[in-house]
């Protein structure tokens, strides 16, 4: 594996001077500063409510906050600066859009034109029909409407613990309640169970996943519980939300030999999962699977807004149909910096590296498993990993407690990352080099030992 120079010397991190913590966090300016802010603006995520520090700047691999504080960024800003913070060719592409031309409304222009071919390229199989929007639940929502159109049904089938956007139809594809939405979901949309390899429904005598029986399942609910009329499957390959949940390898392959001998359309939500994050540019790639319709987002532009649908080649008539175009999608600006993140990644071999980060990562999280008696189960796939902590491993008893307090330990230390219960979630930029990525982990991993011994686990 080659790894051109100038993207480690970019992102290098000085392990000296990094993380590094002059003032116990969140510090006096981060509280004056989130006080005020807070005052007006309301609906933080978790991450901000467990430990509310105020970032003032980014730079490769790293974050400084207003008093001075600097963090190993373990999040990509919630899996989004896939190549770090101001990456200089995004920025730059960016910059020159901002003061050439920022908005065409979906009229062609030349970055455009070179974005659809980039993406006719590299993607797999016949994946070459593309709108472009500028989040990602506007992207599941016409990725639906793409299903609707090519097949002339309705009904939609996700998985349970999906998250897919919060918008009325992408968040009835998911695990989420909420009085907003009436606790009603969208007429016809229906939830399944996908497996879980660290917690199976189904097993074989061996102990081993039976996922012939999550399939068998599919075709009975289908049968029994809809009215016949499935448009589509849409799912995570990896479920980000649910807590970096990893399926079992064989079944993507059967689901998408099971759709299409249904005639049911193959949806992959690749927001999070796409554009490098897992060592492929699509992570349904890791099992030789080519879905008829793709979400991508998040990493796409490397933190500029923008997000995109890809359709196969039979279907990419269908969006004269649905009303494609946006506001937003595809301007000048956003398509500059999905190309200059294609080619960055193209340029630097950073699927490659993203590949190597992860199996580095897998090594030392199954050493932090075999010492640390909450600790579960460990996954990675490139540069999206997850620990999950427990009470005891046996039962797999959820320790929520211990999440909260691995979360906010870490972080005083110097590791901007991100939680989920008791499932510790990590999303490192792909452009991260070996001695950060180990140090990060050095950094759970005394917090989960000192997490240990105040809950009595050690």
């Amino acid at each position: 594996m080659t790894i051109i120079a100038s993207t480690l010397d970019w992102a290098h991190v000085d392990l000296d001077t990094c993380p590094q913590i002059r003032v116990d966090p969140p510090g006096p300016k981060s509280r004056v500063f989130h006080q005020r802010c807070t005052k007006y603006f309301k609906g933080l995520s978790s991450q901000v409510k467990l430990f509310p520090v105020v970032f003032e700047s980014g730079e490769g691999c790293t974050l400084t906050d207003v008093d001075g504080n600097t963090y190993i960024d373990f999040s990509s800003g919630i899996y989004v600066t896939t190549l770090g913070h101001c990456h200089p060719k995004v920025s730059e592409a960016v910059a020159k859009y901002a003061g050439q031309l920022m908005n065409a409304h979906d009229f062609t222009t030349p970055i455009k034109t070179m974005l659809v071919e980039k993406l006719a390229d590299v993607l797999p199989g016949d994946l070459n029909g593309f709108q472009f929007y500028d989040c990602g639940t506007a992207a599941v929502e016409a990725g639906m409407r793409v299903l609707r159109a090519a097949t002339g049904r309705n009904e939609m089938l996700s998985c349970f613990y999906d998250f897919h956007g919060k918008t009325y139809g992408s968040v009835s594809l998911a695990h989420i309640r909420s009085q907003v939405y009436g606790r009603v979901r969208a007429p016809g949309a229906h939830m399944v169970p996908r497996p879980d390899s660290y917690h199976p429904m189904w097993t074989k005598p061996d102990g081993t996943i039976d996922t012939d029986k999550y399939i068998g399942f599919y075709d009975e609910y289908i049968d029994k519980a809809t009215v016949g009329d499935v448009a589509g499957f849409v799912l995570e390959p990896i479920q980000g939300w649910g807590g970096s949940v990893m399926p079992p390898d064989d079944f993507f392959p059967k689901l998408r030999n099971y759709c299409d001998e249904k005639n049911i359309l193959l949806m992959a939500d690749e927001v999070l999962t796409g554009w490098g994050r897992t060592g492929k540019w699509l992570c349904m790639e890791h099992w030789g699977v080519v879905p008829d319709v793709v979400a991508i987002g998040k990493g796409f532009g490397n933190g500029f807004p923008v997000t995109c649908v890809a359709v196969r080649e039979p279907h990419k008539d269908s969006f004269e149909s649905i009303s494609a175009s946006s506001s937003y999608g595809g301007n000048p600006m956003a398509c500059a910096a999905a190309l200059a993140s294609t080619e960055v990644i193209q340029e630097e071999n950073l699927l490659e590296h993203a590949t190597h980060l992860g199996e580095i990562a897998s090594k030392r999280m199954e050493q932090m498993k075999s010492e640390h008696p909450i600790v579960g189960d460990v996954r990675a796939k490139g540069c999206l990993m997850g620990i999950e902590l427990v009470k005891n491993r046996h039962t797999k008893e959820p320790l929520d407690e211990a999440g909260t307090l691995v979360y906010q330990k870490a972080f005083r230390r110097g590791l901007a990352w991100i939680p989920a219960g008791h499932i510790l979630r990590m999303s490192p930029p792909i452009v991260m080099d070996e001695d950060t990525l180990l140090k990060g982990l050095d950094i759970i991993d005394e917090a989960i030992g000192e997490t240990e011994k105040e809950l009595g686990y050690a």
